[in-house]
């Protein structure tokens, strides 16, 4: 639940969230509502995974999002409508879309496929992982590989979606 608090953003998020039948997390709530009502920009990305939101890098930019931090900071009362916007989307990947591409690659339809192909998918395809947010990504999420090199894909990107707001931070 949220914490209580008589800020006008605090009632806003509440009014909004209440009206459209958002559930906010402890953590959403936490990065949407820091002392000064505000998040920065950089987070804005971070605050919509918080929010069950999967938004594009593209996207994050177009909202007003920025690639560093301390650039610009965004009220409650503006990031509400971003949330809003991104949530019409139609372009965001959920588990299931993301569960059927990973399958392309599950030679032996097992459940399993290569890790050396995961970690080649997130560093040269779509919108791709750094070395050290692939390294962030495999020490958080990833299982075992087996004496073949194949890894289960579908609990990696079950962890990896549930913990993409944490991964991201870091």
């Amino acid at each position: 639940m949220l914490p209580s608090s008589s800020s006008g953003s605090m009632q806003s998020l509440k009014t909004f969230s209440s009206s459209s039948s958002v559930n906010f997390s402890p953590r959403a709530s936490k990065l949407c509502c820091s002392s000064a009502n505000s998040i920065d920009a950089f987070d804005i990305g971070n605050a919509l995974r918080a929010l069950n939101l999967n938004p594009t890098l593209e996207l994050i930019g177009k909202m007003g999002g920025t690639q560093k931090r301390g650039e610009k900071r965004v009220k409650l009362e503006e990031f509400l409508p971003i949330y809003a916007q991104v949530k019409k989307e139609k372009d965001m990947g959920c588990y299931e879309d993301f569960l059927e591409c990973l399958k392309l690659y599950d030679k032996e339809e097992n459940g399993t496929m290569l890790l050396a192909e995961l970690q080649h998918s997130l560093l040269a395809l779509g919108e791709k992982l750094t070395e050290d947010e692939l390294e962030n990504v495999f020490k958080d999420c990833m299982d075992p590989e087996d004496d073949d090199g194949n890894i289960p894909y579908a609990p990696f990107l079950k962890k990896m979606m549930d913990n993409m707001f944490v991964i991201n931070l870091k």
